[in-house]
């Protein structure tokens, strides 16, 4: 078996990033997707978003909904616009910005949200892990040990977003098709929120290590143990970013929001 890792995770990733909204779809909704989709690593620097009737078709509202949210993202400093033949809307190496973006949500998320999300996000992984132990192939396990392990030495951007594709192919291994596309639905929706802890280095060591316990675990088929490592480091996450949370709640203005991650990226 190939030492790579599949190509298949940014295409789940962007599916599940850019699903129908539907009838609640507003400017503010698309903007967060957008977010979203690029926080996930399912859009990387200097890439091209797919053009605004694409998005409209992929998210099921209208052309000038997806037209004012790109505006709005452009005037973040998200994306950028190039005109000619080989133009469009391209993410900005704006990474600072992306934060501040997501910090916003977690300040303006209410604590039982936060809690509720947790907990299903818990839930959905544990059933993909149980899984995994019955039916992934020492080969497999083998491929994305290796990848984790290599993922060590990343920078924590680059960090984040291997370990996204990581936990997508952990999942993936439980060989359910309607729990990996319900695992990458709800990773879509909290990993801008798990990717502020990666201001933490501490913290992003725990993740680590908790991915190779249940790698672990998967390959002595031991349905306890990656349980009991996905909701030690998920619960962990949930007490990291309450804490950031009530940090932010604190801080409440533009100014204090970015001295606070600021202070944050000092230290890790």
């Amino acid at each position: 078996m190939s030492a790579q890792m599949p190509s298949a995770p940014p295409s789940r990733l962007r599916t599940a990033a850019l699903a129908p909204i539907g009838d609640e779809g507003r400017i503010e909704l698309v903007e967060s997707r957008i977010v979203q989709a690029i926080s996930v690593g399912a859009f990387t620097e200097g890439e091209r978003l797919p053009s605004e009737t694409e998005l409209s078709a992929l998210l099921g509202v209208a052309v000038v909904t997806v037209r004012e949210a790109l505006s709005g993202l452009r005037h973040r400093g998200l994306i950028e616009t190039r005109r000619g033949r080989n133009g469009g809307s391209f993410v900005r190496p704006s990474h600072g910005s992306v934060e501040e973006v997501n910090a916003r949500a977690l300040q303006a998320m209410p604590r039982v949200a936060l809690a509720d999300l947790a907990v299903h996000y818990e839930a959905v992984c544990c059933a993909c892990a149980e899984y995994a132990c019955q039916r992934a192939t020492s080969g497999e396990i083998d491929v994305v040990a290796a990848v984790i392990e290599r993922a060590r030495d990343l920078d924590r951007i680059a960090w984040r977003r291997r370990v996204t594709e990581i936990q997508l192919e952990l999942a993936a291994l439980s060989q359910s098709v309607r729990l990996t596309t319900e695992h990458v639905r709800v990773q879509t929706e909290f990993t801008p929120l798990l990717a502020l802890q990666d201001l933490d280095a501490q913290a992003r060591a725990s993740t680590q290590e908790a991915l190779m316990a249940q790698i672990r675990a998967t390959r002595a088929r031991d349905i306890d143990a990656a349980r009991s490592a996905i909701r030690e480091s998920v619960r962990a996450s949930t007490r990291w970013l309450v804490g950031l949370r009530t940090e932010l709640i604190a801080a409440p203005h533009e100014t204090d929001l970015r001295g606070t991650l600021e202070a944050r990226r000092r230290e890790g």
